[in-house]
């Protein structure tokens, strides 16, 4: 699941999500539907690609997300236990 970055054509409001493809997400500040999707060039610096993997698995994570994980490590993550 791909991580976007939104603006609100409403109020303006900038914010990121992982989405789903065909999802739209709404503006966290006023709730506004209508967003541009912003493009952006995310290059992960040298050495720096697991501490990021796992900083978007997390945030997956937080929004009841499991697709980021292998199969093993959703059922540890199912039964309480770190990955």
């Amino acid at each position: 699941m791909p991580l976007f970055d939104f603006q609100c054509d409403a109020c303006k409001a900038g914010f990121e999500r992982l989405v789903r493809n065909g999802e739209m997400p709404t503006c966290p500040q006023c709730g506004s539907p209508t967003l541009t999707r912003l493009l952006v060039s995310r290059l992960a610096p040298a050495g720096k690609i697991e501490a990021i993997r796992q900083s978007n698995r997390r945030a997956a994570h937080a929004q009841g997300l499991f697709n980021n994980y292998s199969t093993t490590d959703q059922a540890r993550l199912l039964k309480g236990k770190p990955v």
